[in-house]
């Protein structure tokens, strides 16, 4: 009873007799090596002491030393000892380990090419098991290749399938979305019809017209049929019909938004007269467009595809979710027209809208004759757009009236304020709720806050022990400011303390900083070793999400909204991030950028850029290559060699409109528009 649970003896002692054995073993494998080159010892040689050694081992250890290299006791060539015994065990070890190792077949063509004798039956017997064997692992072999060509057809069969489902959902989508598309022209082409028949009732000459379209009525006029995307017979709706279905939906199409856009850049081209304004036919535009359309037709269906599928899913888990039948019909009704297309469309349109820069005013930052020290490295807009002002080596910031710029038609114009520093600057932040104030950040570390109304500084902060890159004001708490410099520090400050709040202390340079336009507490930090920090500063010991992905120095990082980032490096590239996701949403390649600050600024649908190239690089954020770009070019005919030494140094867009400042080293600021 008391023994039911225990092992039986015999079985726990084998094991322990086996795992001695093992090591008994390992240690007659290590007692066959030689203590000078730890291979096993060949020739194998006895020493006075009682080691044994390689003879080629110990005699090159003799040569050079009198001594035992295991116990260093005297020793000589003369005391040296064939170990003949030792050689025999390691021979006859080798010979077993080598038996072992080889092939069961070994011993059996070892005797028949020795010249064994065997008798022609045995001969028999042994082909016969030979040819069993051999056809039983050809089969085994074939059953093996058969079932990895079975797996692999399977597999390649399933992943056929769920790309042929996402096809067809694909073409589902798009079937469902060509029939709105067309019952929404049915329906602008019926109010353009009904908006006509106004017209002609309301002119002195309806009774003339309509006496012409019953005549051509009376001779058996076409009465024109429309056809469904699908290319059968289709019965339209009523007039009424397609009204009450689609006057809904049409309120949310954005073309009018689009209309007022053009209208604006129109209206500010057309009122400037610097420039020939000259309004492009509908056709022509539309043509453009669609050229457009096409250069990038494999991106725009992706992105297409990706809003639809991401809808469908949402839809797909909210109708899991639901408990009732009825919950499930309120749910669709409610989610109709929440396919994606909306969605899509204004994006499409946002993307088609523009397709070049204009430049519609210039001026000339500084000197002409020293160019080396024009170079603008910040521009910056004021909360109400009605001033911008500029700083870079010059060591002054000159705030100019933007509506002057824009309706003087010379190239120099006079600042409505200017002052000197001690320092070149490198940045610029307004304080958007403030207008009088503006921060700097310069090349000896300092931030400084001025007063351009009295032209002075009210407040300095000297605790940066670099070069300070970037500066910003708080959207959200305008008494708050946050620097970053090359002494790896990053500096919170208040325009109401002469000391900075606090610091945090990163690991490289710091190349900018942006606070998150929706908190006072959320910064963004843009790091030589390429990543970018993302910090709430309620808890500033370690970030919240740190981005990689750039392969260079970040120079810029600039929020589109509180939940998108856009951030520039020297590798060329820009990218837009997504902070709830902690993910990368998109890659921007087109302009060059490898050792200089170039500039970045962002609305709401566009980043743009500069360019070593010397040009503005404009990218739509849902398109990872330009949509619009313009090149600065030399003031003089002479130097237009010297071009390629010039680069944008300075972009900086007007609010939400489709207007930008942009400027290069040689100090030249251009205002441009996009433009159809």
């Amino acid at each position: 009873m008391g023994f039911e649970d225990e092992e039986p003896f015999g079985a726990s002692s084998g094991e322990q007799k086996y795992e001695s054995a093992i090591r008994a073993r390992a240690e007659l494998d290590r007692d066959f090596l030689c203590p000078i080159c730890l291979q096993t010892m060949e020739d194998a040689f006895l020493t006075r002491c009682g080691h044994s050694f390689c003879y080629s081992c110990i005699m090159t250890h003799l040569n050079n030393r009198s001594n035992c290299p295991c116990c260093a006791e005297y020793l000589t060539i003369d005391l040296l000892m064939p170990n003949f015994l030792l050689t025999k065990l390691m021979k006859k070890a080798s010979a077993f380990k080598m038996l072992k190792n080889a092939s069961p077949a070994d011993p059996l063509l070892l005797a028949l090419q020795q010249g064994a004798d065997l008798p022609a039956n045995e001969l028999d017997s042994l082909l016969l098991l030979l040819n069993e064997r051999k056809q039983k692992l050809e089969r085994e072999e074939a059953e093996s290749n058969i079932e990895i060509l079975l797996d692999f057809l399977h597999h390649s069969q399933s992943q056929k399938q769920e790309k042929l489902q996402e096809v067809q959902n694909d073409l589902q989508f798009l079937k469902d979305d060509i029939t709105t598309v067309e019952r929404r022209l049915r329906w602008l082409l019926l109010s353009k019809d009904r908006h006509s028949k106004r017209v002609r009732e309301e002119s002195p000459f309806s009774d003339l017209d309509t006496h012409t379209r019953s005549d051509d009525a009376s001779t058996g006029g076409a009465v024109s049929v429309w056809r469904g995307g699908q290319g059968g017979a289709y019965t339209p709706y009523s007039e009424e019909e397609l009204y009450r279905v689609e006057k809904p939906r049409m309120r949310n199409v954005p073309c009018t938004s689009v209309t007022k856009d053009v209208v604006k850049a129109g209206g500010l081209l057309e009122n400037d007269p610097s420039v020939d304004f000259q309004v492009e036919s509908g056709g022509v535009h539309k043509v453009a467009k669609k050229r457009k359309v096409l250069a990038q037709f494999e991106e725009l269906q992706d992105a297409y595809l990706l809003r639809r599928r991401q809808v469908a899913l949402k839809q797909r888990q909210k109708l899991q979710l639901q408990e009732s039948v009825k919950e499930k019909e309120v749910c669709r009704d409610t989610d109709k027209h929440d396919d994606g297309l909306g969605d899509f469309e204004s994006m499409l349109m946002a993307y088609t809208r523009y397709s070049q820069l204009r430049v519609v005013a210039e001026l000339h930052h500084g000197d002409l004759f020293q160019t080396s020290s024009n170079i603008v490295s910040s521009i910056d807009f004021d909360g109400d757009d009605e001033l911008f002002a500029t700083a870079g080596v010059s060591r002054r910031i000159k705030v100019f009236d933007f509506a002057t710029v824009m309706n003087d038609l010379t190239d120099v114009h006079c600042p409505v304020a200017e002052f000197p520093t001690r320092s070149k600057l490198s940045c610029l932040s307004w304080n958007k709720f403030n207008k009088p104030l503006i921060a700097s950040s310069d090349y000896e570390g300092i931030v400084t806050v001025w007063d351009i109304n009295r032209s002075q500084s009210v407040m300095e902060y000297e605790e940066h022990e670099k070069r300070a890159w970037s500066v910003d004001f708080s959207r959200t708490d305008p008494s708050m400011l946050v620097s970053g410099s090359d002494d790896g520090k990053v500096k919170l400050w208040c325009t109401n303390q002469e000391a900075s709040v606090f610091s945090i202390d990163m690991k490289a340079n710091i190349c900018c900083v942006k606070y998150n336009p929706g908190s006072s507490n959320h910064i963004a930090i843009g790091s030589a070793d390429h990543h970018i920090y993302y910090y709430d500063l309620r808890n500033p010991s370690n970030p919240l999400v740190v981005f990689k992905g750039h392969r260079k120095a970040v120079s810029y990082v600039k929020f589109i909204s509180s939940n998108e980032l856009a951030s520039a490096s020297t590798d060329s590239t820009l990218r837009l991030w997504d902070v709830q996701t902690d993910s990368c949403a998109r890659t921007f390649r087109g302009h060059t950028n490898e050792k200089n600050f170039v500039g970045l600024t962002v609305n709401n649908d566009y980043i743009a850029c500069g360019s070593e190239t010397n040009e503005v690089v404009v990218y739509h954020k849902a398109m990872s290559k330009p949509c619009s770009s313009h090149k600065f070019g030399s003031p003089n005919s002479e130097d237009i060699e010297d071009d390629g030494s010039h680069f944008i140094s300075a972009v900086c867009w007007k609010s939400e409109s489709p207007t930008m400042l942009a400027a290069n080293s040689q100090g030249i600021i251009k205002v441009l528009v996009l433009a159809a």
